[in-house]
């Protein structure tokens, strides 16, 4: 079975129930989750063998967040330990045209103080097929930017495919490097670029149109610049509201487009994690089906964790099938 590792930062979320803001609520729901660990849990859905590498407290949270992550059937070995927080964001959840917030508490949590020496790549990508990075994990501190920087060369020289959906967060790089560098660079050492114009231009410093031939042209001109990247895979949202949400994939296979009909959810449950089970579509598909069905599962898998409450997407393979084949009324099985 392919091994995928993925790397970053596992964080707990609180909110409040029911759409609610937080001054109407006295508890809050929690979930662990974080882009990566989002990512990880799709996958184990789908059936992948995959591993976690990351840090978290040293305490009964840190043992709470551990336990949750083998609870979804992801592998922990290389899950250290240390003496900081775990990093926590707080997500009010919108409706209708009222959107969603959140405020993140994490840049001086536990995986910010990471240790990189600590982490053995050599041992940890051994038999491994696919490893996977977001833009996320190298803004949070320079101890997480060394350490996937260490983890993707190993890649790189065991041939292993890197996965990359390199996404810029404004409110992160507050150490001291310049966010599109790092990610220009570390997308050097990558093969799947997951993400569209917005991310292109970020990296290249471009100023590529948000459209079909905008995307294109963004692909093809990242290729030329970043040679290791093969293909492009790109969700393309419109949102009608916090509640209604529109969903199609793109991509630049290196010499031809490709698209997704558009498929809707008119009654979204939750947004977060919905991109990450995009790029856990985009993994499973790269190891199992070609360019076209690749960017529909991922599509579907997308579309379908609207539908799931929590960071993680619980939904099986077998659903994310049903509704690449059309069974999109929602009816119940009996």
């Amino acid at each position: 079975m392919s091994k995928v590792v993925t790397f970053g930062e596992v964080l707990m979320r609180l909110s409040p129930s029911n759409h609610r803001k937080m001054r109407q609520s006295h508890q809050l729901e929690f979930f662990f989750g974080g882009t990566e660990l989002n990512v990880a849990a799709s996958l184990a859905n789908f059936g992948m063998r995959v591993e976690q590498v990351s840090a978290v407290s040293k305490d009964f949270v840190g043992e709470a967040a551990i336990a949750s992550m083998r609870h979804l059937g992801i592998e922990v070995p290389a899950v250290t330990r240390v003496d900081h927080p775990l990093g926590l964001y707080f997500l009010e959840i919108g409706a209708g045209m009222r959107p969603s917030q959140i405020s993140y508490n994490r840049l001086h949590g536990a995986f910010a103080n990471i240790i990189p020496d600590t982490i053995n790549w050599e041992e940890i990508l051994e038999d491994c097929s696919y490893f996977h990075w977001t833009g996320i994990t190298p803004g949070i501190s320079e101890a997480a930017y060394k350490t996937l920087k260490n983890g993707l060369e190993v890649a790189q020289k065991k041939g292993i495919t890197v996965t990359a959906d390199p996404s810029y967060r404004n409110n992160l790089w507050k150490y001291g490097k310049e966010g599109g560098e790092v990610l220009a660079e570390l997308t050097g050492l990558s093969n799947i670029f997951i993400g569209g114009v917005n991310e292109i231009n970020e990296i290249l410093k471009t100023d590529f149109e948000l459209s079909r031939e905008g995307f294109i042209e963004a692909s093809k001109e990242l290729i030329f610049t970043i040679p290791s990247i093969e293909k492009v895979f790109d969700k393309v949202r419109t949102g009608v509201s916090a509640s209604w949400q529109k969903i199609y994939g793109q991509a630049w296979t290196g010499t031809e487009y490709i698209n997704t009909v558009e498929l809707e959810i008119s009654s979204v449950i939750d947004r977060i994690g919905t991109g990450d089970a995009f790029a856990a579509g985009i993994i499973y598909g790269l190891e199992n089906y070609d360019d076209q069905y690749t960017l529909e599962f991922a599509t579907a898998s997308c579309v379908l964790k609207h539908t799931i409450l929590g960071d993680n997407s619980l939904v099986s393979l077998e659903e994310v099938l049903d509704v690449m084949n059309g069974n999109t009324g929602g009816r119940i099985k009996r």
